[in-house]
């Protein structure tokens, strides 16, 4: 929702951080919440890392291959989602970039776009998917359940 608050202000470079870490956020919890269907698909080697060492946090240069994880178990568009909230940390950092050399945003606009989708992107993973495998294990909240409304208004254009 900061993300949101922070673009409706016009501060994209901050509104294009919080998304990130949003994203970030999301692609941590989802392999924790999928370890099972995850593991199938992996080597024993890898099998044996994430076991052992498991993904405790994930810092934004390493969101390629739990996103790329997410995609071979079903949740389709992670990947492409994972780049464009890539491109969004190098936006946050550059801001936007007429010659597209530090950042692959022209405009504001290009980047407020972009904002927009990514959290798009990100409620859909939570409705119906994530929600339900929290609700079934106990963990989804009235405040969840809130908060997730709270955030599809503001993307309806509401406040």
């Amino acid at each position: 929702m900061l993300a949101l608050r922070f673009l409706g202000r016009g501060f994209t470079r901050s509104a294009a951080g919080k998304a990130l870490q949003a994203w970030r956020a999301l692609t941590g919890a989802l392999p924790a919440l999928e370890r099972d269907r995850i593991l199938e698909k992996l080597g024993e080697k890898e099998r044996k890392r994430l076991m052992e060492k498991g993904i405790p946090r994930v810092p934004s240069t390493r969101l390629k291959a739990p996103g790329q994880l997410l995609e071979d178990v079903g949740y389709t568009g992670f990947s492409q989602a994972t780049s464009t909230a890539l491109s969004l940390h190098d936006y946050q950092y550059h801001g936007p970039d007429p010659e597209a050399e530090l950042s692959k945003y022209r405009s504001r606009k290009e980047a407020a776009r972009d904002i927009v989708l990514l959290v798009e992107a990100l409620t859909g993973y939570v409705e119906p998917g994530l929600r339900q495998k929290l609700e079934a294990m106990g963990r989804w909240t009235r405040e969840h359940g809130e908060a997730l409304q709270r955030l599809q208004q503001m993307l309806q254009g509401g406040s």
